[in-house]
């Protein structure tokens, strides 16, 4: 989600009211849910991201949602530590990186965590690959997990894909199994704890034998609601790991037999998709329920039929015609009914009314059935390394920013495509955003816009030659503190030792494969 702040960016001396730290949390408040808790399931979404030419992958957009504050709005406030400084990890001691290199090395371990949004679209977020014993472990922001817009438990069909670049996968793509976050965010959306660490399993890529079985498909039931239809789409996704499609509507016009038992006709309700059906006078009536097919020439001539029944999705429609016509048609009798239509006199003139009905359309579902074949490559870790974690790091330090960011400044100047890794470096500064329930915040100065990328990894102590580091943060929100309509700050939640406590938890858990 993008979330545009007006920030407080608070100097120490101006902590007077800062909160202390809380102990972590016990293992049993660090909440744990499955984002797929199947091999059969994670082997669904890899496929979904995989299938039809990797369309998923190329038409997701940033995850994006504003929240702007003023800044009358913001008020001071900012991160302390809750015990002593430290760092976790594999990636060791080494000398730290800093701004003036010319040239700075990329990490491996960065890329796009892909999801299905509350709107039901694609989008993506950035992340990065954290280590951990089981080489399986992806950290973002919380609300790149967590579905804070439409209140499911969590976005659907999450995978993680380092090293991502227009559809391309160098490494895989890495199915989300479990989320752990820190109870105060899954609970109560606090932004001080807006960060997430990810089980993924095995990370998958399709082999070159899949490209050949790829078949179209039309299921040939007809389903009276879009409901059924979609529950009827969701069963049949159970059933296999690469179908794409549509749910069609049909009206009698669209098949070849309408009158086929299975298409049962019936009028459209209020909101349904509909087609205008015409019919023969006693089917007209015969299919509205009217006894008396033989009074409805009468009322119609000039009598009272009232059709309000109905609500609009049935009537007649008259039309002058000549008296040859007419005469052609019935002779010179003042009323009959030809072929259905109905041929009556009135006031000297010559007039014939058809009838109809709004009926309701069905479904079909129609697209393709994907055989996805996929094959292992290995785990996370194995693959991209894995940086380490600092916490409680004093206020001040230098830290890299590396993420994908995408879209415009407020002044509406386009500075980022969101297509390639960019990285930015700052020395961290207190901030807060109440609104956003947030008082213990990191900033650092970086023009990176908010759209894509939020989950950007913040790596203290990065090695230009290792390409690791410590991660001690991950962008939530960015800002435009002076006013000037660019972006020139980014925030991360404070990590400290209940980040680490959530860390640890969720490093202990394994992921295993999915083929």
């Amino acid at each position: 989600m993008k979330r545009t702040l007006a920030l407080g960016g608070i100097a120490a001396g101006l902590l007077a009211s800062a909160a202390i730290a809380a102990p972590a949390h016990a293992a049993d408040e660090i909440p744990a849910i499955n984002l797929a808790n199947t091999n059969f399931a994670a082997k669904q979404v890899a496929a979904f991201w995989f299938g039809e030419a990797r369309a998923n992958l190329i038409n997701a957009t940033p995850y994006n949602v504003e929240t702007t504050l003023p800044t009358k709005h913001v008020s001071t406030g900012g991160a302390s530590a809750d015990s002593k400084a430290g760092v976790v990890g594999s990636s060791g001691d080494q000398k730290p990186s800093t701004a003036t290199l010319k040239n700075v090395n990329l990490p491996k371990t960065t890329g796009k965590v892909f999801f299905i949004g509350g709107d039901g679209k694609p989008h993506w977020c950035s992340a990065t690959s954290v280590q951990s014993g089981y080489k399986n472990l992806v950290a973002t922001a919380g609300h790149c997990v967590y579905d804070t817009v439409s209140n499911r438990e969590t976005l659907d069909k999450w995978v993680f894909v380092p090293g991502y670049y227009q559809g391309k996968t160098p490494w895989g793509i890495y199915v989300g199994k479990t989320a752990y976050t820190h109870y105060d965010y899954d609970v109560y959306e606090d932004g001080d704890r807006d960060y997430a660490f990810v089980t993924v399993y095995n990370g998958v890529q399709v082999t070159d034998v899949a490209v050949d079985h790829v078949k179209n498909w039309v299921d040939n039931r007809f389903f009276d609601t879009r409901e059924a239809a979609e529950k009827a789409r969701k069963d049949l996704e159970l059933k296999t790991t690469g179908w794409a499609g549509e749910i069609v509507a049909f009206g009698p016009n669209d098949v070849k037999n309408p009158w086929d038992e299975r298409w049962d006709w019936r009028i459209a309700r209020h909101g349904e998709e509909s087609q205008k059906v015409y019919f023969g006078l006693d089917e007209w009536c015969q299919f509205l329920h009217l006894d008396k097919a033989g009074d409805v020439p009468a009322l119609v001539r000039g009598g009272t039929l009232d059709l309000n029944t109905w609500h609009g999705k049935a009537g007649y429609e008259v039309t002058r015609i000549t008296r040859d016509e007419y005469i052609a048609a019935v002779g010179d009798k003042d009323s009959g009914v030809k072929d259905g239509v109905l041929y009556y006199k009135k006031d000297n003139g010559f007039y014939k009314a058809t009838f109809w009905v709004n009926v309701a359309k069905k479904y079909k579902l129609r697209g393709h059935i994907v055989d996805i074949a996929l094959k292992d490559v290995g785990t996370l870790g194995s693959n991209v390394g894995g940086q380490g974690l600092a916490y409680n790091q004093k206020i001040g330090t230098g830290v890299f920013v590396f993420g994908y960011p995408s879209g415009s400044h407020p002044d509406g100047n386009y500075a980022f495509t969101g297509k390639t890794l960019k990285w930015a470096y700052g020395k961290t500064f207190k901030a807060a955003a109440p609104a956003m329930k947030a008082e213990e915040l990191v900033g650092i100065k970086s023009s990176f816009t908010g759209e894509g990328s939020i989950g950007s990894s913040w790596l203290y102590r990065y090695s230009n030659t290792k390409r690791l580091g410590y991660l001690n943060g991950v962008t939530i929100a960015v800002s435009d503190t002076d006013g000037n309509k660019r972006i020139d700050t980014s925030v991360s939640p404070y990590f400290d030792g209940e980040t680490l406590a959530v860390y640890q938890y969720a490093a202990k858990f394994a992921s295993g494969k999915i083929v």
